[in-house]
């Protein structure tokens, strides 16, 4: 369980340095509301909110493609933990974008791919 958090906190890390080297500012990591959901990683530009859901996967694994194990479920759940985040920081005319952080790594851990889409 250790190494899976510490993969994780990498594939956050990655995505936090790959948007920030396009622009992007960072407002919050692991924005958490109390049974109701968690958001990975907050990011603003201009007056736009990018809302980060990161997956990381074993490169060459079957489950490729880690944007794809983002279910309803936990869409609906970043939605309603959104509203939290902008009543909070008070980001009422921001326009908010949901996207996918996509990050593949070895089995060492080492990151081999970030990819940020939209989902």
């Amino acid at each position: 369980m250790r190494k899976t958090k510490y993969i994780g906190n990498e594939a956050e890390d990655a995505v936090i340095r790959r948007m920030a080297a396009q622009g992007y500012h960072f407002l919050v990591r692991n924005f958490t509301v109390h049974n109701m959901g968690e958001l990975d990683v907050v990011m603003t530009k201009d007056n736009d909110l990018y809302i980060v859901e990161v997956k990381s996967r074993l490169e060459g694994t079957l489950y490729a493609d880690p944007a794809a194990s983002i279910t309803f479920k936990k869409r609906k759940k970043m939605l309603n933990t959104s509203k939290v985040l902008i009543n909070k920081y008070k980001l009422y005319d921001y326009n908010v974008h949901f996207l996918a952080g996509c990050v593949t790594h070895r089995r060492d851990g080492l990151i081999q791919n970030v990819e940020i889409i939209p989902f």
